[in-house]
């Protein structure tokens, strides 16, 4: 999304240069946009100008006889028409150069040990001041730092006071454990005492510190200098969002995962499962090798023996492939080339197949505007359809946490106070709120922004949805059933969604409910019938789940009942685990009659373990191939790093590898299965064009994974030989396993490294935008795939029905319910024991916390029994995906017996 902007007004000079800008913006931005570097610590672009720090000195003349001027912080001066202004006039570099002695003055030497060493906005600062000796010689203030919990370390002796950490885990995000403690030089930003960071986006803190007082400890437990690694661009596995992320590697392991900025969806900012749910990728229990009847098996002939399978089935009819949401489109789509269409199976339930596809027929045929995460942030009224967003798409949540705040940004355009004056404005709104209701089936982490919620299974939702539609447009029939107290909440919703400029609505696959996606595009047909302009954002559960709609294919049960029925003999299951999708005593039923079993995956699961032929495929750092998010945006991830003595491969290129012997040709390269991707599916022609192919250059140059520092390459294999290897060779990329190539100009979806001149930290991201806090230089990543049809008439509605039984309802996890993210070891700290969730009125004299027996279609498990006030009469949480839970049917009726 390009980020609008009045067009420039205002003629200003800086330093003697004439500039055409925007009066509404401040200096601060304006001079970074224009390319001039001025210190700053406490301004953030996502964050707004506090004013606190004073290191953006400028000095600004009255007129053009004015010699002497005054010294002004940028970061809180408009850019008024007719100012001018100097970054090199004496005073103001004064100025600067004494507050980075003062902000010095107890700032530890420690740059050689700290993690933040070399990629530090506090040293580029430093030195983009020229503060270069140090005059204080007396003992420094020091604090006792914390225990903060897995993912965020703690040295507070680093601390410049900068108010970035607070203002975003307290203002931005909503966190209310993390605080500032004391006064003067002995200000303590931290928790009241030792404990877990409890926001999801607590890892952020990370980025938004200038200096190395919160520290990724994942990264420090097997630390590696930020220069040494080698990075790509990627997109987040974990959730159907699509945010952009920066993995980096050495000595073959991931060792981080940074934010990689995008203007339309992720920002500046991570949630915590997307930076920290890498580690699975360094699980020592991974399959590396090629495996034939649990026999060491070469790979070549691993995937000769595959296509020889596949080719013997082709021609009897017999062979089946499972495909998965969790694999790129170019995997998904080998594999049901190979088997055939009417053998391929998408790798989810045939209630998920359901909505997912409903989703994409919604989203081509709704009226509405498709919205992106930060398209969202600009919705002054909002409508949460089912989604616990924290659990399901925590970035969206946290734009809706920011669009809330657009009441008090018109209050503020009213008064004449600038956007950007962020704490002026959260004074002038107080606690007026921009209308965000939330309908969902128990309390949701975002209630307390909320102006009303209400609790109800899928069904009641639905309901109350459709009075809404009603309301907004009274052709339509009312709801029945509905209790005043409901029917009221759906009046307040309908005028707020009626009377809002921007409204937008939400909802998802999450609940397995087409009833409420129908009522989503039912809201949107009556609000476009009554001449407002809304917004959908439509979540489906993984990260390619829109991806794997688009192209097609049948669902699981489908393919397990084909198996039950003797007609297949080879089944190849792609990245997925039967056991997550199906009843274990079915598929054990099933995989005992077929004559073998192909799995290709990069972690190992239930079905691997009942693989006759195993194939190692790579993680989304040992891999390239292209992922659909929830707004149809194709985009491109890359391979980080090739592994090294192992079989591990991209799962497209074991079903490339193996197509000859079955008679199939995808070609030698990723170009190739991309091109015959996009020409045998006309939904997803658009792909071609997600990034740059191959063959682009830049000056003739491939462009660095590596960055120009880069060291100890020769060391890394002295082991082996002293002398250095030649890099890896990328047939199917346009980048280098490299230090050596080309970097500027690089486009935006194939940039792997922030890096400019004098902006080591990723501040340097200021670099690369075409304006600050909007789209990239070259425009954002990926491209919207998903063509616009005719406007769908209003969704028939299901007979109601009342409740009888106790139902089940899906309750999400961030840390636990995503398959990959909850291997890794930080994150598995996080993942709760199985639980099950009912109201007090529903637990027949059991106590909270009491170990119960669960069952439901036959199935049976135990879980702790918590009682909610706030989850749904008649309604039972289970969540989905944690170890120990079995693949429940959403809706199904369920038994709760003390154990």
């Amino acid at each position: 999304m390009t980020v609008s902007r009045k067009p420039p007004q205002a003629g200003i000079q800086i330093d003697g240069k004439a500039h055409a800008v925007d009066p509404s913006r401040n200096l601060l931005e304006v001079a970074l946009e224009l390319g001039y570097d001025l210190p700053y610590f406490c301004w953030h672009p996502a964050l707004g100008s506090v004013g606190a720090c004073r290191q953006c000195a400028v000095t600004q003349f009255k007129d053009e006889n004015d010699t002497q001027g005054r010294v002004v912080m940028a970061c809180m001066t408009p850019c008024a028409d007719k100012t001018r202004f100097s970054l090199a006039h004496a005073d103001a570099v004064s100025m600067r150069e004494a507050v980075i002695e003062l902000l010095m003055t107890n700032h530890p030497h420690d740059c050689p040990v700290c993690e933040e060493g070399g990629a530090c906005h506090l040293q580029d600062m430093t030195v983009m001041t020229g503060h270069s000796y140090r005059r204080f010689r007396h003992a420094k203030r020091t604090h006792v730092n914390q225990d903060l919990g897995p993912f965020v370390g703690h040295e507070m002796n680093r601390c410049i006071a900068c108010y970035r950490c607070v203002r975003f885990y307290r203002e931005y995000a909503g966190g209310g454990d993390l605080n500032v403690f004391g006064a003067h030089h002995h200000v303590y930003f931290g928790r009241a005492s030792d404990g877990m960071l409890e926001s999801p986006f607590s890892g952020n803190l990370v980025e938004v510190c200038p200096t190395g007082v919160f520290t990724d400890r994942t990264y420090g437990e097997s630390y590696t200098r930020k220069w040494d690694l080698q990075q790509a661009p990627g997109v987040c596995h974990h959730c159907a969002l699509g945010c952009n992320i920066m993995p980096g590697e050495r000595y073959g392991r991931i060792k981080r995962v940074e934010n990689r900025y995008h203007g339309a969806l992720n920002g500046y900012f991570l949630c915590d499962r997307g930076r920290y749910g890498y580690q699975y990728t360094n699980a020592d229990d991974r399959p590396r090798r090629a495996r034939l009847n649990d026999a060491p098996v070469a790979a070549e002939a691993a995937a000769a023996q595959l296509g020889e399978w596949v080719a013997q089935g082709r021609a009897t009819g017999r062979v089946l492939g499972i495909g998965s949401p969790r694999a790129s489109l170019e995997a998904n789509h080998a594999l049901r080339a190979l088997v055939g269409d009417a053998n391929f199976h998408r790798g989810i339930a045939a209630g998920e197949v359901a909505c997912d596809d409903l989703l994409v027929q919604i989203l081509r045929q709704t009226p509405a505007r498709l919205a992106s995460i930060r398209e969202a942030e600009s919705a002054d009224a909002v409508l949460v359809l089912g989604e616990d967003l924290l659990a399901t798409g925590a970035r969206l949540a946290l734009a809706l946490r920011q669009s809330v705040r657009n009441v008090g940004f018109a209050m503020a355009d009213a008064a004449n106070v600038p956007r950007w004056q962020d704490h002026s404005v959260r004074l002038l709104a107080q606690e007026t709120k921009s209308p965000l209701y939330i309908l969902g089936p128990r309390a949701t982490g975002l209630d307390d922004i909320a102006r009303r919620f209400h609790r109800g299974r899928p069904a009641d939702l639905a309901r109350l949805a459709q009075e809404i539609v009603h309301l907004l447009d009274y052709t339509q029939p009312r709801a029945p059933g509905l209790d005043d107290d409901a029917i009221h909440l759906a009046h307040d919703i309908a005028t707020a969604l009626k009377t809002a400029q921007r409204p937008l609505i939400v909802a998802g696959t999450s609940l397995e409910s087409t009833a409420l996606l129908q009522e989503a595009a039912n809201l949107c047909i009556a609000l476009d019938k009554a001449g407002v302009a809304p917004s959908i954002a439509l979540l489906p559960r993984a990260a390619n789940s829109m991806g794997t709609a688009l192209l097609g294919g049948g669902d699981t049960d489908a393919a397990l009942a084909r198996v039950e029925a003797s007609e297949v003999d080879t089944l190849v299951v792609l990245e997925s685990d039967l056991y997550r999708l199906a009843p274990g005593a079915r598929v054990d039923a099933a995989l005992a009659r077929l004559r073998q079993l192909v799995v290709i995956d990069a972690v190992s699961t239930a079905t691997t373990a009942k693989a006759t032929l195993l194939l190692p495929a790579g993680s989304f750092a040992e891999t390239d191939g292209t992922l659909v998010n929830h707004e149809g945006r194709a985009q491109r991830h890359f391979q980080v790093f090739v592994p090294g003595d192992t079989d591990i491969r991209e799962s497209w290129r074991w079903l490339q590898q193996s197509a000859p012997a079955a008679g199939v040709d995808f070609g030698d390269t990723l170009d190739a299965l991309i091109a015959q991707c996009a020409g045998a599916n006309p939904a997803l022609a658009g792909i071609v064009d997600a990034a740059p192919s191959a063959r682009f250059r830049l000056a003739g140059s491939r462009i660095p994974r590596q960055s120009h520092r880069s060291s100890g390459r020769t060391a890394m294999h002295a082991h082996r030989d002293i002398h250095e290897p030649r890099p890896p060779q990328d047939a199917d990329t346009p980048l280098a396993f490299s230090m050596e190539g080309a970097r500027s100009g690089a486009p935006p979806a194939e940039i792997p490294i922030f890096w400019a001149p004098r902006w080591n930290s990723v501040q340097s991201v200021n670099k690369f935008q075409h304006e600050i806090n909007g789209p990239l230089r070259g425009g954002d990543p990926g491209v919207l795939l998903l063509g616009r049809e005719a406007t769908a008439p209003y969704y028939a509605r299901p007979a109601w029905q009342a409740a009888g039984t106790l139902e089940v309802v899906w309750l999400y996890e961030l840390f636990g319910s995503e398959e990959l993210s909850a291997r890794g070891a930080a994150i598995a700290t996080r993942v709760p024991a199985p639980y099950v969730v009912v109201h007090p009125d529903g637990a027949h004299g059991l106590a909270q916390g009491r170990r119960v027996e669960c069952s439901s279609d036959g199935l049976r498990w135990m879980a702790e029994l918590r009682l909610d006030e706030t989850m749904a009469p008649g309604a039972a949480g289970v969540p989905r995906g944690l170890p120990g839970v079995p693949a429940v049917r959403a809706g199904a009726a369920l038994r709760v017996e003390a154990a």
